[in-house]
């Protein structure tokens, strides 16, 4: 079904945004203290809850009292958060914008907003202030319509996770730290939350400016190599177009680990493998592309860096006494890079090669095995033949360690 079938309008939008994005006019619109919208049942409600809010105080109040959380607390925490009270409904902020509900729908969507009712009382000035400059950068031919809204998709998704996963974090610090239960540690942090909010956004602000950079100066290398390869006169018109090092990293045995492991065991395990896998994969210079459940996904710029992490995940994961063996892949060749993901047949080998190694040991293809031949960091040892699904026969080489200290982890 079509975006539009999933969240028919009621009322005809203008166009959808275009390159040039043509303003709407703004309607007019009731002000901040009106009481059209803040007593419908589909807005907020005259707390100032937002939609799905109403309704849990009542709850809570006759529940557990002592980890009931403060209303007022949560309401000062998100007037901080988002900007101010909610006063725009979607029409109102999509006009405001000057674009139509249509485009600014997209982008919301984008940022993984849920679905509003007309009469839902969402946005802040905060909010319309976000879209507008987004939709200026499309009008002003800075970004295609495609390339905002995937933009805000990569910022909706990645913002998600990360906000998960601090709040976890900083939950069971308190756990750890004051012996106190999960419920009452998370009232805790409603409570603390407004002094940690700026320094989080600076370190955030922070850490995007550097990935930035460091994302600036390899796209500046490949420019340079990609030029001096054609002499100047034409680019890598390859649908495939980056070479890297591709690598799986899985742990042994998760699956039934797992069903023995209470939820915080389980928590536990999942992060201290996350955490080794980023430290070694970062320390190599390579991109942790993305977990999944008992597996990573990273790549590295050349053969070597590859290796080199692979060799080291192999290593950190036998002799650590807390987690299982991983088997880990590696293989180097062409690939496509989407959304923050890699694709090809060079990630699909990868993964399938994790499957044949041996749990602690390194497993590559010949042609891997071929570009790390010269250099006497690695040791190769082919094994028979091995006929692979989507692949057919190819012929496995284990990857060991040579001469060398390999990575070294502060």
């Amino acid at each position: 079904m079509s975006e539009e079938g999933r969240d028919a309008e009621p009322v005809a939008d203008p166009e959808p945004m275009t390159l040039s994005m043509p303003a709407v006019s703004p309607r007019a619109r009731p002000s901040a203290g009106g009481s059209s919208d803040n007593g419908s049942g589909n807005g907020s409600d005259k707390a100032g809850r937002s939609p799905g809010e109403a309704g849990t105080s009542g709850a809570a109040s006759s529940g557990a009292a002592s980890t009931a959380i403060d209303r007022e607390d949560v309401r000062r925490l998100e007037a901080q958060l988002i900007g101010g009270p909610r006063t725009l409904k979607r029409r109102e902020a999509a006009a405001e914008a000057g674009v139509s509900l249509l485009s600014a729908r997209k982008l919301w969507r984008a940022m993984g907003f849920p679905n509003l009712d007309d009469d839902a009382v969402f946005f802040t000035e905060q909010d319309r202030e976000a879209l507008t400059t987004v939709i200026e950068l499309v009008r002003d031919e800075q970004l295609t319509e495609e390339a905002a809204i995937s933009i805000m998709r990569s910022i909706g998704q990645m913002t998600d996770r990360m906000v998960v996963w601090q709040v976890e974090a900083l939950v069971e610090e308190m756990v750890v730290q004051r012996g106190i239960p999960d419920a009452e540690a998370r009232k805790a942090l409603v409570a603390a939350l407004p002094a940690l909010i700026e320094p989080l956004e600076k370190t955030l602000v922070y850490a995007w400016k550097r990935q930035m950079n460091s994302a600036v100066q390899r796209l500046a290398l490949r420019a340079e190599a990609g030029l001096a390869s054609h002499d100047g006169s034409a680019s890598d018109d390859n649908p495939l177009p980056l070479a890297r090092a591709v690598g799986f990293a899985d742990l042994v045995s998760y699956t039934s680990l797992s069903r023995q492991m209470n939820e915080k065991t389980l928590a536990h395990m999942v992060q201290r493998f996350e955490h080794k896998c980023a430290e070694i994969i970062s320390v190599g210079g390579g991109r942790l592309v993305k977990t999944i459940g008992d597996e990573v996904l990273f790549n590295a710029e050349t053969p070597e860096a590859g290796a080199e992490i692979s060799l080291a995940l192999a290593k950190a994961f036998t002799e650590d006494d807390l987690l299982p063996a991983a088997r880990v892949s590696l293989v180097w060749g062409r690939v496509l890079s989407r959304l923050g993901d890699i694709y090809g047949p060079t990630v699909n080998l990868a993964s399938r090669l994790t499957s044949l190694a041996e749990p602690g040991t390194v497993l590559t293809d010949a042609s891997t095995a071929a570009a790390l031949r010269n250099n006497d960091r690695f040791v190769l040892i082919p094994h028979q033949p091995r006929n692979v699904r989507g692949f057919g026969e190819i012929h496995p080489v284990t990857l060991a360690r040579g001469t060398g200290p390999g990575l070294i982890l502060d």
